[in-house]
Protein backbone atom coordinates (compact mmCIF):
# COMPACT_ATOMS: atom_id res chain seq x y z
CA UNK A 1 0.00 0.00 0.00
CA UNK A 2 2.57 2.42 0.60
CA UNK A 3 4.49 1.61 -2.46
CA UNK A 4 1.49 2.48 -4.24
CA UNK A 5 1.04 5.61 -2.32
CA UNK A 6 4.84 6.34 -3.13
CA UNK A 7 3.89 5.55 -7.07
CA UNK A 8 0.92 8.05 -7.11
CA UNK A 9 2.59 10.58 -5.81
CA UNK A 10 6.09 9.81 -8.08
CA UNK A 11 2.89 10.17 -10.96
CA UNK A 12 1.98 13.24 -9.98
CA UNK A 13 4.86 15.05 -9.73
CA UNK A 14 5.75 14.05 -12.99
CA UNK A 15 2.58 15.09 -14.90
CA UNK A 16 2.31 18.58 -14.57
CA UNK A 17 0.15 20.93 -17.24
CA UNK A 18 0.46 17.55 -20.14
CA UNK A 19 4.10 17.88 -19.50
CA UNK A 20 5.72 14.41 -18.75
CA UNK A 21 9.20 13.79 -17.26
CA UNK A 22 10.44 10.31 -16.64
CA UNK A 23 14.14 8.95 -15.84
CA UNK A 24 15.88 6.12 -17.78
CA UNK A 25 18.49 4.27 -15.91
CA UNK A 26 21.06 2.74 -18.58
CA UNK A 27 22.92 -0.07 -17.48
CA UNK A 28 26.49 1.11 -18.78
CA UNK A 29 28.35 3.93 -19.26
CA UNK A 30 28.02 7.11 -21.27
CA UNK A 31 30.20 5.82 -23.97
CA UNK A 32 28.37 2.31 -24.56
CA UNK A 33 26.90 1.65 -27.39
CA UNK A 34 23.39 0.98 -25.76
CA UNK A 35 23.65 4.29 -23.78
CA UNK A 36 23.94 6.10 -26.80
CA UNK A 37 20.99 4.39 -28.63
CA UNK A 38 18.95 5.61 -25.61
CA UNK A 39 20.36 9.22 -25.42
CA UNK A 40 19.15 9.13 -29.01
CA UNK A 41 15.82 7.39 -28.25
CA UNK A 42 15.07 10.17 -25.35
CA UNK A 43 15.98 13.21 -27.84
CA UNK A 44 13.69 11.97 -30.70
CA UNK A 45 11.15 11.13 -28.08
CA UNK A 46 11.36 15.04 -27.00
CA UNK A 47 11.33 16.15 -30.98
CA UNK A 48 8.08 13.62 -31.49
CA UNK A 49 6.20 14.79 -29.03
CA UNK A 50 6.99 18.52 -29.51
CA UNK A 51 8.87 18.85 -26.06
CA UNK A 52 5.50 17.54 -23.98
CA UNK A 53 7.95 14.09 -22.83
CA UNK A 54 10.99 14.73 -21.32
CA UNK A 55 13.40 11.52 -20.50
CA UNK A 56 16.60 12.10 -18.35
CA UNK A 57 19.35 9.02 -19.29
CA UNK A 58 21.41 7.99 -16.09
CA UNK A 59 24.16 6.07 -17.33
CA UNK A 60 26.23 3.73 -15.49
CA UNK A 61 23.03 2.13 -13.60
CA UNK A 62 23.33 4.81 -10.95
CA UNK A 63 19.33 4.90 -10.27
CA UNK A 64 19.17 1.21 -9.93
CA UNK A 65 21.52 -1.32 -8.12
CA UNK A 66 18.89 -4.29 -7.95
CA UNK A 67 16.84 -6.28 -10.41
CA UNK A 68 15.77 -3.73 -13.01
CA UNK A 69 12.69 -5.64 -13.83
CA UNK A 70 11.40 -5.19 -10.19
CA UNK A 71 12.34 -1.16 -10.53
CA UNK A 72 10.46 -0.65 -13.06
CA UNK A 73 7.31 -2.82 -11.84
CA UNK A 74 7.36 -0.86 -8.31
CA UNK A 75 7.64 2.48 -9.71
CA UNK A 76 11.07 3.00 -8.33
CA UNK A 77 12.22 4.21 -11.77
CA UNK A 78 10.22 4.95 -14.61
CA UNK A 79 12.04 3.42 -17.53
CA UNK A 80 15.01 1.42 -17.79
CA UNK A 81 17.50 -0.77 -19.92
CA UNK A 82 18.56 -4.26 -19.24
CA UNK A 83 20.52 -7.21 -20.42
CA UNK A 84 17.64 -9.52 -20.77
CA UNK A 85 19.59 -12.86 -20.47
CA UNK A 86 21.10 -11.93 -17.11
CA UNK A 87 17.84 -10.09 -15.96
CA UNK A 88 16.17 -12.90 -13.29
CA UNK A 89 12.12 -12.78 -13.45
CA UNK A 90 12.16 -13.32 -17.07
CA UNK A 91 12.06 -16.82 -16.96
CA UNK A 92 12.96 -19.13 -20.06
CA UNK A 93 11.86 -16.46 -22.36
CA UNK A 94 14.34 -13.78 -21.50
CA UNK A 95 17.36 -16.37 -22.06
CA UNK A 96 15.94 -16.91 -25.72
CA UNK A 97 18.68 -14.84 -27.13
CA UNK A 98 21.53 -16.40 -25.35
CA UNK A 99 21.52 -19.84 -26.18
CA UNK A 100 24.59 -21.08 -27.65
CA UNK A 101 25.10 -20.63 -31.85
CA UNK A 102 21.10 -20.24 -31.84
CA UNK A 103 22.06 -17.53 -34.09
CA UNK A 104 25.62 -17.53 -36.72
CA UNK A 105 24.72 -13.57 -38.13
CA UNK A 106 23.11 -10.43 -37.32
CA UNK A 107 20.61 -11.40 -39.79
CA UNK A 108 19.35 -14.84 -37.87
CA UNK A 109 19.31 -12.76 -34.63
CA UNK A 110 16.81 -9.93 -35.70
CA UNK A 111 14.44 -12.57 -37.51
CA UNK A 112 14.56 -14.43 -33.40
CA UNK A 113 14.36 -11.72 -32.23
CA UNK A 114 10.90 -10.66 -34.49
CA UNK A 115 9.61 -14.31 -33.17
CA UNK A 116 10.19 -13.93 -30.02
CA UNK A 117 8.94 -10.51 -29.52
CA UNK A 118 5.70 -11.25 -28.48
CA UNK A 119 6.53 -13.58 -26.10
CA UNK A 120 9.22 -10.70 -24.40
CA UNK A 121 6.43 -8.18 -24.39
CA UNK A 122 3.96 -10.51 -22.51
CA UNK A 123 6.84 -10.88 -20.14
CA UNK A 124 7.02 -7.28 -19.47
CA UNK A 125 3.65 -7.10 -19.07
CA UNK A 126 3.49 -9.66 -16.12
CA UNK A 127 5.92 -7.18 -14.53
CA UNK A 128 3.84 -3.96 -15.18
CA UNK A 129 5.37 -3.03 -17.43
CA UNK A 130 5.62 -2.26 -21.43
CA UNK A 131 8.65 -3.64 -23.83
CA UNK A 132 9.34 -0.64 -25.81
CA UNK A 133 12.45 -1.66 -28.07
CA UNK A 134 15.61 -4.42 -27.87
CA UNK A 135 18.79 -4.49 -29.76
CA UNK A 136 21.21 -6.66 -30.02
CA UNK A 137 24.99 -7.01 -28.90
CA UNK A 138 28.02 -8.03 -30.88
CA UNK A 139 28.33 -11.71 -30.93
CA UNK A 140 29.63 -13.03 -27.85
CA UNK A 141 33.03 -14.30 -28.41
CA UNK A 142 35.73 -16.10 -26.20
CA UNK A 143 38.21 -13.52 -24.51
CA UNK A 144 41.58 -15.53 -23.04
CA UNK A 145 45.71 -15.68 -23.15
CA UNK A 146 45.93 -18.06 -25.67
CA UNK A 147 44.71 -19.60 -28.94
CA UNK A 148 41.62 -21.69 -28.66
CA UNK A 149 41.48 -24.30 -31.55
CA UNK A 150 39.64 -27.72 -29.72
CA UNK A 151 38.17 -28.73 -26.78
CA UNK A 152 41.89 -29.45 -25.65
CA UNK A 153 42.24 -25.43 -24.81
CA UNK A 154 39.54 -24.75 -22.51
CA UNK A 155 41.06 -27.25 -20.01
CA UNK A 156 42.22 -25.06 -16.54
CA UNK A 157 40.40 -21.81 -18.13
CA UNK A 158 38.55 -19.46 -15.40
CA UNK A 159 36.12 -17.59 -17.51
CA UNK A 160 33.82 -14.95 -16.46
CA UNK A 161 30.24 -16.11 -17.71
CA UNK A 162 27.46 -13.82 -18.01
CA UNK A 163 24.23 -15.70 -17.40
CA UNK A 164 23.06 -20.25 -16.47
CA UNK A 165 23.74 -20.73 -20.42
CA UNK A 166 26.88 -19.39 -21.22
CA UNK A 167 27.98 -21.03 -17.69
CA UNK A 168 26.33 -24.20 -18.78
CA UNK A 169 28.45 -23.87 -22.26
CA UNK A 170 32.14 -22.71 -20.56
CA UNK A 171 31.83 -26.41 -18.31
CA UNK A 172 30.39 -28.61 -21.34
CA UNK A 173 33.84 -27.37 -22.86
CA UNK A 174 35.82 -28.36 -19.81
CA UNK A 175 36.19 -24.80 -18.30
CA UNK A 176 35.29 -23.52 -15.20
CA UNK A 177 32.52 -20.87 -15.32
CA UNK A 178 32.97 -18.17 -12.47
CA UNK A 179 30.39 -15.81 -11.79
CA UNK A 180 30.97 -11.64 -11.39
CA UNK A 181 29.70 -8.61 -11.76
CA UNK A 182 30.46 -6.40 -14.90
CA UNK A 183 32.28 -3.52 -12.37
CA UNK A 184 34.62 -6.58 -10.89
CA UNK A 185 35.66 -8.54 -14.29
CA UNK A 186 38.59 -6.11 -15.12
CA UNK A 187 40.31 -6.89 -11.71
CA UNK A 188 39.65 -10.15 -11.80
CA UNK A 189 41.59 -10.63 -14.55
CA UNK A 190 44.33 -8.63 -13.04
CA UNK A 191 44.24 -10.86 -10.02
CA UNK A 192 44.47 -13.62 -11.55
CA UNK A 193 40.63 -14.84 -9.94
CA UNK A 194 39.61 -15.48 -14.06
CA UNK A 195 41.64 -15.60 -16.90
CA UNK A 196 39.34 -15.93 -19.75
CA UNK A 197 35.64 -13.82 -20.42
CA UNK A 198 33.07 -14.81 -22.32
CA UNK A 199 31.39 -11.18 -24.48
CA UNK A 200 31.16 -9.35 -26.94
CA UNK A 201 34.13 -6.83 -29.26
CA UNK A 202 32.24 -3.97 -27.39
CA UNK A 203 32.81 -4.91 -24.05
CA UNK A 204 36.28 -5.91 -24.89
CA UNK A 205 36.74 -2.70 -26.57
CA UNK A 206 35.19 -0.36 -23.79
CA UNK A 207 36.90 -2.78 -20.96
CA UNK A 208 40.64 -2.18 -22.31
CA UNK A 209 41.07 -6.21 -22.65
CA UNK A 210 44.01 -5.97 -24.46
CA UNK A 211 45.83 -4.69 -21.36
CA UNK A 212 45.06 -8.14 -19.47
CA UNK A 213 44.41 -10.65 -22.34
CA UNK A 214 45.70 -11.63 -25.49
CA UNK A 215 43.52 -13.57 -27.54
CA UNK A 216 39.75 -13.02 -28.88
CA UNK A 217 37.99 -15.77 -30.70
CA UNK A 218 35.09 -14.81 -32.40
CA UNK A 219 33.13 -18.17 -31.54
CA UNK A 220 29.54 -16.83 -32.10
CA UNK A 221 28.25 -18.00 -28.95
CA UNK A 222 25.25 -15.46 -28.97
CA UNK A 223 23.64 -12.62 -29.81
CA UNK A 224 21.98 -11.25 -26.36
CA UNK A 225 19.76 -8.95 -26.16
CA UNK A 226 19.98 -5.48 -24.58
CA UNK A 227 15.93 -3.96 -23.79
CA UNK A 228 14.22 -0.82 -22.77
CA UNK A 229 11.26 -1.09 -20.84
CA UNK A 230 8.13 1.51 -19.59
CA UNK A 231 6.45 1.00 -16.08
CA UNK A 232 2.79 0.55 -17.11
CA UNK A 233 1.28 3.24 -14.61
CA UNK A 234 4.01 6.02 -16.34
CA UNK A 235 3.30 4.77 -19.27
CA UNK A 236 -0.67 5.08 -18.75
CA UNK A 237 -0.21 8.74 -17.68
CA UNK A 238 0.71 9.78 -21.27
CA UNK A 239 -1.99 10.94 -23.42
CA UNK A 240 -2.03 9.00 -27.10
CA UNK A 241 -0.19 11.85 -28.90
CA UNK A 242 2.49 11.16 -26.39
CA UNK A 243 2.48 7.41 -26.30
CA UNK A 244 2.44 7.85 -30.14
CA UNK A 245 5.74 9.72 -30.03
CA UNK A 246 7.31 7.12 -27.44
CA UNK A 247 6.27 4.49 -29.76
CA UNK A 248 7.47 6.12 -33.05
CA UNK A 249 10.85 7.10 -31.60
CA UNK A 250 11.23 3.32 -30.01
CA UNK A 251 10.33 1.44 -33.56
CA UNK A 252 13.21 4.21 -35.07
CA UNK A 253 15.74 3.49 -32.66
CA UNK A 254 15.09 0.19 -32.74
CA UNK A 255 16.04 -0.24 -36.79
CA UNK A 256 18.90 2.29 -36.24
CA UNK A 257 20.30 0.40 -33.88
CA UNK A 258 20.47 -2.84 -34.80
CA UNK A 259 22.64 -1.34 -38.23
CA UNK A 260 24.64 0.50 -36.15
CA UNK A 261 25.44 -2.75 -33.92
CA UNK A 262 27.68 -4.35 -37.13
CA UNK A 263 29.31 -1.06 -36.88
CA UNK A 264 30.25 -0.80 -33.52
CA UNK A 265 31.31 -4.52 -33.59
CA UNK A 266 33.57 -3.89 -36.32
CA UNK A 267 34.95 -0.42 -34.93
CA UNK A 268 35.80 -2.35 -31.97
CA UNK A 269 37.47 -5.30 -33.31
CA UNK A 270 39.77 -2.23 -35.32
CA UNK A 271 40.46 -1.06 -32.04
CA UNK A 272 41.44 -4.31 -30.14
CA UNK A 273 43.58 -4.81 -33.07
CA UNK A 274 45.36 -1.75 -32.85
CA UNK A 275 45.91 -2.30 -29.15
CA UNK A 276 47.70 -5.76 -29.66
CA UNK A 277 45.03 -7.82 -29.19
CA UNK A 278 44.62 -11.14 -31.38
CA UNK A 279 41.44 -11.82 -33.49
CA UNK A 280 40.70 -14.77 -34.69
CA UNK A 281 37.85 -17.30 -36.38
CA UNK A 282 37.05 -20.21 -34.61
CA UNK A 283 38.69 -23.48 -36.49
CA UNK A 284 36.32 -25.76 -38.39
CA UNK A 285 37.10 -28.81 -35.04
CA UNK A 286 36.33 -25.91 -32.16
CA UNK A 287 33.08 -25.33 -34.19
CA UNK A 288 32.05 -28.51 -34.28
CA UNK A 289 32.68 -29.40 -30.96
CA UNK A 290 31.05 -26.62 -29.80
CA UNK A 291 28.04 -27.48 -32.09
CA UNK A 292 27.36 -30.60 -30.28
CA UNK A 293 27.22 -28.55 -26.56
CA UNK A 294 24.59 -25.92 -28.21
CA UNK A 295 22.33 -28.78 -29.70
CA UNK A 296 22.60 -30.59 -26.74
CA UNK A 297 21.78 -27.65 -24.33
CA UNK A 298 18.50 -26.29 -27.11
CA UNK A 299 17.08 -29.95 -26.44
CA UNK A 300 17.48 -29.45 -22.19
CA UNK A 301 16.32 -26.43 -22.20
CA UNK A 302 12.78 -26.98 -24.83
CA UNK A 303 12.51 -30.17 -22.49
CA UNK A 304 10.19 -28.46 -19.88
CA UNK A 305 9.42 -25.60 -21.79
CA UNK A 306 5.89 -24.25 -22.98
CA UNK A 307 4.24 -24.52 -25.90
CA UNK A 308 4.90 -21.07 -26.84
CA UNK A 309 8.88 -21.07 -26.71
CA UNK A 310 8.75 -24.46 -28.46
CA UNK A 311 6.89 -22.71 -30.84
CA UNK A 312 9.37 -20.06 -30.97
CA UNK A 313 11.91 -22.76 -32.21
CA UNK A 314 9.65 -24.47 -34.66
CA UNK A 315 9.29 -21.46 -36.86
CA UNK A 316 12.58 -20.17 -36.41
CA UNK A 317 14.72 -23.01 -37.17
CA UNK A 318 12.99 -23.62 -40.08
CA UNK A 319 13.66 -20.37 -41.50
CA UNK A 320 17.28 -19.91 -40.50
CA UNK A 321 20.43 -19.73 -42.02
CA UNK A 322 21.85 -22.91 -43.36
CA UNK A 323 24.51 -22.35 -40.68
CA UNK A 324 21.92 -22.77 -37.88
CA UNK A 325 20.39 -25.76 -39.07
CA UNK A 326 23.39 -27.48 -39.44
CA UNK A 327 24.23 -27.06 -35.64
CA UNK A 328 20.42 -27.60 -34.79
CA UNK A 329 19.26 -30.69 -37.35
CA UNK A 330 19.07 -32.94 -34.28
CA UNK A 331 17.28 -30.58 -32.19
CA UNK A 332 14.50 -31.81 -29.94
CA UNK A 333 15.07 -35.35 -30.25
Amino acid sequence: MLKQGLLITALASIVFAGNVKMDLNAKYGATNFHTKGASQFASMVKDYSNGSVNITVHPGSSLIKGNPLKAVKDGTVAMTDMFIPFTSGGGKVFGISALPFIASSYDDAYKLYQISKPAYEKTAKKWNQKFLYSVTWPASGFYSNKTMTSFKDFKGVKTRTYDKNSAAFVNSAGGNAVALPWGEVYSSLRTGMVNSVVTSSASGKDGKFWEVLSNFTKIKYAFPLQAVTINLDYWNSMDKAQQSAVLKAAKEIEKKQWAAVRVEDSNAQKIMTKNGMKIAEASPMLQKQLGVIANNMLVKYLSNADDQIKGIFDEYISTASPEVKKVFKQYRK
